[in-house]
């Protein structure tokens, strides 16, 4: 194939377009078809419309690809902007012609699995390159943000003429965390790590998060604040809570500072990249409020862990297990994978005040950690209808037990009967909620959505299945129980090696696309990166970044003193910063940390928080 006359703005857009050619070379031979016209397509395309193409346009394509698997045929209002050549579009037919009847488009008795997978491949390559967007695009991000806060508002106003709806959301709340609630509720209650008689509840234990703040504290500079709010102190005293112990805040001859509630920062709104598409917007939260939310989001989310139903319906870190059920629901049919849209944004105040209604004590406690303002570029500081975005660390704990709320009551809705204790636990295998991912039994389904819409939630129409093959959950795809996933590029691709998160994305692209059977694209990603890094073959376990096959790892010396093996390659070198801290604030740190194992870094007193700098030095390695 010809790639001599790729000619768009720059090298690097080229060496994209050349990665897609190869894609398309590897499924040419895998499903036994011709690409040629299908890659002069993209050129042509990439010529006139730029990236945006390669992220925006062929992602649409997939998407309308998966809702044609869905629906069982392709119709007229799919694949537009992509010229027809009977009922199927030009681009791919000889991929999607394996799937689809060319004629009538109606989904053949047999589709080919590899065809499937090839054209979401092609399709979704770039879906999650992380690029900055244009600058209207981030100011329509922000707008959105604003006016869906908004929206949230006007429906929780809506919502609260409603007695019947929010006395049954409370119900279910109680009949599912009861448990869990009523535990955490106790913690809040006692105060700080103690023991009350021969009760189980230990307090509430605080936490500084690795990541940015409102007012820009970082790394260990956190343990010596001395900023406390006259809301969290009701509950989460600033001598317990401040401080390792009361002689220490008895000694602090000029205390904390209490701010009142207009005096607290509001949370600082930004966008970080995410596609060409849309920015991600969050919320970063000040460093006070942030310590306690860590410290209830580890009570909650340990208490469902722990639980020995919740844990089956609730996932906070095992993806697998929705991968699982979703894999099992393509080909049974039984169940449905449902994704929903700006879903933390639409977690209001009212929901949050349902959930935790009947837990006083845990109720005010999520809301003294709760940012009542926000900041929002172009938009100023407005006041807040939901709970909180993506940036509080009670944002997931909360949303997931919000929408498994909000699934039970549609799941009663549906069998038309009410649920209890009993009867919820005969839904284990058939009912997970993971953050927005949510999995239910098919038959239920119409009323769940419903159920969700009322409530004042978005089903995303274009990533929810339940009519067809196809089902979708926590990055795993499946067709008739066939895994279908794929491999997307993160990063662009490297030009220098002082580009070091990008080449250690590529690196970690070819060896997915390796494994994944895309070998032409694999030798094409080792040439490109042999310009800037040794490639050797080694385990994946080996400290250093190299190649990933079937075969045996390369040796290249030994080493004279372990005499164990050792090849040159590339490896990531960083510091963290220098953020020194001793005294009373070196001593909160011991106290709060978890486990009875030493600080793994030795030198966590002279430096802490995520480096700021990335290097890629060659040295000698292991390769296992």
């Amino acid at each position: 194939m010809a790639l001599d006359s790729i000619t768009p703005e720059g090298e690097w857009m080229k060496s994209h377009v050349l990665l897609l050619g190869r894609i398309l070379e590897d499924v040419s031979i895998q499903c036994r078809t011709s690409t040629t016209n299908d890659m002069k397509y993209v050129v042509s395309r990439v010529e006139d419309e730029g990236l945006s193409f390669l992220t925006i346009t062929l992602s649409n394509f997939g998407k309308d690809f998966e809702r044609c698997l869905d629906r069982g045929s392709v119709d007229s209002t799919l694949f537009q902007g992509f010229r027809r050549s009977g009922s199927l579009p030009a681009f791919l037919q000889g991929l999607t012609s394996q799937v689809f009847d060319k004629e009538d488009g109606v989904l053949v008795d047999n589709p080919s699995i590899e065809a499937i997978q090839a054209v979401r491949q092609v399709s979704y390559l770039f879906k999650k390159l992380e690029l900055g967007c244009t600058d209207s695009r981030v100011k329509k991000a922000f707008t959105d943000f604003v006016n869906c806060d908004r929206e949230v508002g006007v429906r929780s106003f809506a919502l609260s003429e409603s007695k019947h709806a929010w006395a049954d959301f409370q119900r279910m709340a109680n009949t599912l965390f009861l448990g869990v609630l009523s535990r955490v509720d106790g913690d809040v209650y006692h105060g700080e790590a103690i023991k009350v008689g021969n009760t189980d509840y230990t307090g509430i234990i605080p936490k500084h998060g690795p990541g940015a703040t409102a007012d820009r504290i970082k790394a260990n500079a956190k343990y010596d604040i001395r900023v406390w709010t006259e809301r969290l102190e009701e509950y989460f005293p600033a001598m317990d809570f401040l401080y390792p112990s009361v002689s220490h805040f008895l000694e602090d001859e000029t205390g904390p500072i209490y701010l009142e509630p207009g005096d607290e920062l509001p949370v600082r709104v930004v966008q970080v990249p995410k596609t060409l598409k849309s920015p991600r917007i969050i919320a970063i939260e000040p460093t006070y409020r942030q310590y306690v939310q860590q410290g209830l989001c580890e009570a909650i989310v340990n208490g469902i862990e722990k639980d020995d139903f919740l844990h089956q319906i609730i996932g906070f870190t095992d993806q697998e297990i929705n991968r699982t059920m979703a894999c099992h629901g393509s080909a049974s049919l039984d169940l449905a994978t449902l994704d929903l849209s700006e879903a933390s944004d639409r977690v209001s105040k009212q929901h949050v005040s349902r959930l935790l209604g009947s837990y006083p004590n845990l109720l005010k406690g999520v809301m003294a950690c709760r940012g009542e303002k926000a900041d929002v570029p172009g938009h100023g500081i407005i006041s807040l209808n939901k709970y909180a975005s993506m940036g509080s660390a009670l944002t997931f704990p909360l949303e997931a037990m919000v929408f498994t709320t909000v699934v039970f009551l549609g799941i009663e809705k549906a069998l038309k009967t009410q649920l209890d204790n009993k009867s919820i636990k005969g839904f284990v295998g058939k009912v997970r909620v993971y953050g927005d991912d949510i999995i239910v039994p098919v038959e239920t389904v119409s009323c769940v959505i419903a159920e969700l819409e009322t409530y004042g939630f978005v089903v995303n129409a274009s990533k929810s299945f339940w009519t067809g093959k196809f089902r979708e959950s926590c990055g795993g795809d499946f067709y008739d129980g066939y895994d279908v996933s794929v491999v997307k590029a993160k990063h662009e691709i490297p030009t220098t090696r002082k580009h070091v998160q990008e080449i250690r994305s590529t690196v970690s692209l070819r060896n997915q696309l390796y494994f994944a059977g895309y070998w032409r694209t694999a030798d094409y990603l080792d040439k490109l990166l042999a310009r800037l890094i040794p490639m050797p073959t080694i385990h994946p376990d080996s400290p250093g970044l190299g190649r990933h096959t079937y075969l045996d790892y390369e040796v290249q010396r030994v080493c004279p003193h372990l005499q164990r093996p050792l090849v040159k390659a590339a490896v990531e070198v960083s510091k963290s910063p220098h953020s020194p801290v001793s005294g009373v604030g070196a001593l909160l740190k011991w106290f709060l940390k978890r486990g009875d194992e030493p600080f793994a870094d030795v030198n966590h007193l002279e430096r802490a928080g995520r480096p700021e700098v990335l290097d890629i030095k060659l040295r000698w390695v292991t390769p296992y």
